[in-house]
Parts: structure tokens; sequence; C-alpha cells
């Protein structure tokens, strides 16, 4: 049987600076949470699991994990969704955040395309820079969970090991933009008018 890749969504911020938790705002017709859920599911991660914390989150075919240490950062999610995942049979999982709705699926498929080829550790990069979703293989779990702190995520673990990275460019596949704030959120919706005005626009060929 092959190895499968798990996927994480990280939803438990109060989004203070927006004003409401980020994982019930209304983007394109459904919430950032579920949008996150289908990023994931679309790039071939099984099973989703969603790191909940201000509020709770149900989507139906997820299983939802409360960090009760939401407020100390993105670092307890993270560990709390590798935990959730340690009694499972995944090669690897996916981590993404609810905060990003214009990264594609087509990243999340990089990262496990990837893993098959034996990174075990894959970064989503944009022009080069490193963003997000991030892939890690379950034997760095253990590190990354003890390494998890504050907001920082995996970042701690990532700079002490820059030899296990694999930069995966995925800059043709979307934009890792946050929605931190108000302006963000209008934005960002108007970016994705914008591409979805072009890609009705553009000429079918032929």
């Amino acid at each position: 049987m092959a190895e499968h890749v798990a996927g994480i969504l990280l939803a438990a911020g109060d989004g203070s600076r927006l004003g409401q938790p980020k994982a019930t705002v209304e983007f394109a017709g459904s919430t950032l949470a579920e949008r996150g859920v289908a990023l994931l599911r679309d790039g071939g991660t099984d099973p989703v699991i969603v790191v909940t914390g201000a509020i709770p989150v149900e989507i139906p075919g997820v299983v939802s994990v409360h960090n009760p240490d939401w407020l100390t950062g993105m670092g307890s999610s993270l560990a709390t969704g590798l935990r959730a995942l340690a009694s499972g049979d995944a090669a690897a999982a996916v981590i993404a955040l609810a905060d990003q709705p214009l990264v594609g699926a087509a990243a999340v498929r990089r990262l496990i395309a990837a893993h098959a080829s034996g990174a075990t550790v894959a970064i989503a990069a944009y022009d080069g820079k490193p963003r997000n979703p991030v892939l890690i293989g379950r034997v760095h779990w253990p590190a990354v969970t003890e390494a998890a702190a504050g907001d920082a995520g995996a970042r701690p673990f990532l700079r002490a090991h820059p030899d296990l990275v694999t930069l995966v460019e995925c800059g043709d596949t979307g934009s890792p933009d946050d929605i931190d704030t108000p302006e963000d959120l209008a934005r960002v919706r108007a970016a994705l008018s914008g591409r979805a005005r072009f890609s009705r626009q553009a000429p079918s060929g032929g």
C-alpha cells in the first residue's frame, strides 16, 4: 500500500487584529476554515485535521482537535496537530494556515511529490522565498513538536536543520498572502475577484 500524507489546518486564532476568528470569515462563498480544508483535500492529503482554539470548527469528514493552549501561539497548535496524527500511519503531514486562502492545491500536490521523491521536509516557495504550506516527514515530528513555541510554528526546527529542507517553487500555483487585518481581507478578496474575472475572460483557444 502506498504511503499517504495527512493534512493539518491551523485555525485556532481569535483574529484579534481582524476583529473576528479567521476560521469563520466568509470568503468566496465558504469560510476560511472550509477553504483551507478543501485546499488540503484537493491537494491529496488524507486524513485532514483542523486544529481549533478560540472557537469550535465543525466541517463534515474532518477531525477537529482543540488546542487548549492556543493563546500561546501557532507553535502549540502545530504540536497539537502532530500529536493527533501520531497514532495513525501517515508518512508525512502538510501544514497549512487558515488565513492564506489564495494558496493553491497544486502547491500541496508538489510538496507531496517532493516527499515521494525522497524529501523529508519540503516548503512551498514563492519567487524563491519559503512560505507555506510546509510538509514534514513523520521522522521529524517529535523534534518539530519539541521545538514548536510561541508563534514560530515549525520555524525553530527548520532554521536548525536547513540541510533537510527542499524548497519547492509554487509561485505559479497561487499566493501566500496572509489575512491579518480588515485591509488584508479586502485586498485578498479583490485579488481573488480579479483572478476570477481574468479566468472568465481568458481565450478558450482552438
